[in-house]
């Protein structure tokens, strides 16, 4: 008898576990308040049928040709969440809630929209199609470790405005051993330097606001980014130079200046990067090989579970820089490609592998990729080439690249690319399987409007 009972408040608290329901809201700096403030939108939250809470309206500039201030809100929770948004200065015509694949839908009463979300996730909320001044949700999940702020091992940002001392540098450099931790309601204003270090990680749910860049990893051995938000770097969001073990997990990032890429890694090898969102004016997530003082092959690479907005240049760029490097088992699965928005015919391609430098790009997977309607752009661009303006010489190949379950809704792009440079320095070993384009499966290359130059060899479509 006592067994049972035992075995039966077990299974109680398994199924209370399971169904508990949490809401965690980010306090602001109240200097902040106003300055920092978006009035597009007001938003609310609730766990069902208990009070609604209010949620800050950060404001983010997005866009490089002409920077516009959208809306970010930012929650923890676990169950179910409802949430209200009221459109305070135009009237609702139109609404979509993106990636559309998510399928999140919605109801409006009276110039108010509402919806549910049942687990975490990233969103764009567009009025009357307008993806400039639109409304960023992250719905993150709650926090799994809060560190000790007197622990000798970690460096502990509260609530609140925080900057460097060294306010010329404008950074904190980090030593080994050491968690960083932005506490909800955190502001840092200053980059994070790790330069041959190890075993350092960056957690919490803080802000970077407007750093010189927001991570500069140089020579560096296993380091983590998780959580944290980045706002309108002047430079990169994470660049990373010869880091070898890199994890980045629920990054969020915006920028909207020149040279302004989200994730850039140059001679990087054992790499995760998973459930990010990234909308950048430059590429989200660039992987070169040799530049500047890096060096080394590129090797081992997975990104998976997210989300990218470029308002200029490419969502994903590989293979652009080097000095006669491999780049070689990289994978990308389960994406979301929101948008591309590039003027430049030689920096298109939502997908791209651009070899120079006597590179090799070898052994790479795109799996899962849903890419919506592209504003100026092209869904593939696999090319060897030579760009004057970046290279020092031409690639010499690609080969084996697996492009597996594409689905594309949209009009007008422009036609995809692969071309090689050279018999020797060819493209070969070309797959493509279940590209779906507005619902139709693409039965031939043209009708995934797919264009095949020179010296390419052994590309199929299946």
């Amino acid at each position: 008898m006592r067994r049972t009972i035992c075995l039966l408040s077990l299974i109680w608290f398994g199924i209370f576990s399971l169904t508990a329901q949490t809401l965690n809201i980010y306090p602001i700096p109240e200097e902040l308040v106003y300055s920092k403030h978006n009035d597009d939108f007001t938003i609310s939250v609730r766990l069902p049928e208990e009070e609604w809470q209010d949620l800050y309206e950060y404001r983010v500039l997005v866009d490089q040709d002409n920077p516009q201030p959208a809306s970010m809100v930012q929650f923890d929770f676990s169950g179910r969440v409802e949430l209200r948004v009221k459109v305070n200065n135009k009237m609702i015509h139109k609404v979509k809630i993106r990636p559309s694949a998510k399928g999140i839908n919605h109801t409006i009463h009276e110039n108010i929209i509402y919806f549910t979300l049942d687990k975490p996730g990233k969103f764009s909320l567009e009025v009357n199609d307008d993806r400039v001044r639109n409304l960023h949700i992250f719905a993150n999940e709650p926090e799994k470790e809060t560190p000790n702020p007197n622990d000798p091992n970690v460096i502990y940002f509260g609530p609140g405005c925080h900057r460097p001392k060294d306010v010329p540098g404008n950074s904190f450099s980090i030593s080994s051993n050491t968690t960083v931790y932005l506490a909800p309601g955190a502001i840092v204003n200053g980059k994070f330097i790790c330069n041959n270090v190890e075993n350092v990680r960056f957690i919490g749910r803080g802000y970077i606001d407007n750093p010189v860049r927001g991570f500069e990893f140089t020579h560096c051995k296993n380091i983590e980014i998780n959580g944290i938000t980045v706002i309108n770097p002047d430079h990169y969001t994470v660049f990373g130079g010869e880091v070898h073990g890199l994890k980045i997990n629920n990054l969020k990032a915006f920028s909207c200046k020149g040279w302004s890429d989200g994730i850039d890694l140059m001679s990087c090898t054992d790499v995760e990067i998973k459930d990010v969102f990234m909308r950048n004016s430059d590429d989200c997530i660039a992987l070169y090989a040799h530049r500047w003082t890096y060096y080394g092959n590129v090797k081992n690479i997975s990104v998976s579970d997210a989300v990218l907005w470029a308002d200029v240049a490419h969502p994903i760029n590989i293979g652009g820089h080097g000095e006669g490097n491999i780049l070689e088992d990289i994978t990308f699965s389960n994406i979301y490609i929101l948008q591309q928005d590039e003027d430049d015919r030689l920096y298109q391609g939502c997908l791209s592998i651009n070899v120079a430098d006597d590179n090799i790009v070898q052994n790479v997977k795109f799996e899962n990729i849903w890419i919506e309607n592209i504003e100026e752009g092209q869904l593939f661009n696999f090319r060897v080439l030579y760009n004057p303006k970046y290279s020092v010489s031409q690639g010499r190949g690609i080969k084996n690249i697996h492009v597996k379950n594409v689905y594309y809704t949209g009009y007008e792009e422009n036609p995809s690319i692969i071309e090689g440079y050279s018999e020797e320095r060819r493209i070969e070993e070309i797959v493509f399987e279940n590209i779906v384009v507005n619902g139709e499966q693409a039965k031939t290359l043209e009708d995934a409007n797919i264009k095949i130059g020179e010296f390419v060899k052994a590309v199929t479509l299946r």
